[in-house]
């Protein structure tokens, strides 16, 4: 069976809705990058070294990234001759195919959030400000209401202005109780007062936000250590995620970003957001390939169950829709 056929059929054993969401999030790099690829195999006749040269320059424009892209292309010439490929129609299947390859690495199965079966849940959000940080812990939290678990948020972002109330009108409108102190308060403190509550209540997960400053990188480090030995010393063994929130848009330097968060605490997934606002898609896959990070959730829009779980075959199928479709409709 095909690569496509195959990946159609995974698909469509998934719920359309999800399937909508990564289609239309994922529309302006659709729109450049499966465009651009789509073009360059019409435009030639066989698969030679002009044709690998100009994929790596669409891929390095998708923000896939140089290293991941040379990786990517190496491997794509090792599989024409081990096929002995030399439609570049047959291209697009294989290309699709590595693209999920480089993401999942060894690892065949979705990426969770490790929830805790009994006990609290700490999950702690890093990130510089502006990304969307707030906002994605107020869409978590729908998320996992509608899942059936006690939610609470802890504001332990006390040094931006708004960001403490901006967590207060995402607590309202999913129904989960915000720990907060003055502006200016010690993050640290915070999180303890939060802490103490979740447990009082018996909430089932509790969502940290944090400060986003990068300026600094050592004040960021040791306010992020000074955090994370309160949430260790409370309960043994968390936070069990440290979730570090990117936005799409900022292509390379969300790639600079992540690098400084992984050297300053330990960064156990990534939450990307404003996918749909980007035509460079691509830097899903130079994260996860480059740093070794998995993308747990992916922002595809401004709705509160925007936030979806990240899926190497849904981003392809994203990337790939229109194709798809046509070769479904044949």
């Amino acid at each position: 069976m095909s690569f496509f056929k195959k990946l159609k059929e995974k698909i469509t054993k998934q719920t359309d809705s999800v399937t909508e969401k990564f289609k239309q999030g994922l529309a302006k790099t659709r729109d450049s990058f499966a465009g651009r690829v789509n073009d360059l195999i019409a435009r030639y006749r066989k698969v030679d070294e002009e044709f690998f040269e100009e994929l790596e320059e669409i891929l390095i424009g998708a923000d896939v990234g140089v290293t991941t892209v040379m990786e990517l292309v190496d491997e794509l010439k090792m599989e024409v001759k081990r096929r002995n490929i030399q439609d570049p129609q047959e291209m697009q299947a294989v290309i699709s195919e590595k693209l999920v390859e480089i993401y999942r690495g060894d690892d065949d199965k979705p990426v969770e959030l490790n929830i805790q079966e009994n006990g609290l849940t700490v999950i702690l959000f890093v990130g510089v400000n502006g990304v969307g940080k707030t906002t994605t812990i107020g869409k978590l939290a729908h998320k996992l209401k509608s899942e059936g678990k006690t939610v609470m948020l802890a504001a332990g972002d006390t040094f931006r202005a708004g960001a403490i109330e901006q967590l207060e009108v995402w607590g309202e409108r999913v129904g989960a109780e915000v720990i907060k102190q003055t502006a200016g308060s010690d993050p640290a403190a915070v999180i303890y007062d939060a802490i103490q509550a979740a447990k009082a209540r018996g909430v089932d997960v509790l969502l940290c936000d944090t400060a986003g400053r990068l300026q600094n990188k050592v004040n960021l480090m040791k306010e992020l250590e000074k955090v994370k030995r309160v949430i260790e010393r409370e309960i043994p063994g968390a936070p069990h995620e440290v979730l570090l929130v990117l936005d799409a848009t900022t292509g390379q330097n969300a790639m600079s970003q992540a690098k400084t968060f992984k050297e300053v605490t330990n960064v156990t997934g990534i939450v990307l957001t404003k996918l749909d606002g980007t035509a460079k898609g691509g830097i899903v896959l130079a994260i996860r390939n480059e740093l070794h990070i998995p993308v747990k959730f992916v922002g595809l829009g401004e709705k509160v169950d925007d936030l979806q779980p990240f899926d190497p075959e849904q981003y392809v199928y994203g990337l790939f829709a229109d194709l798809l479709e046509e070769k479904n409709e044949k």
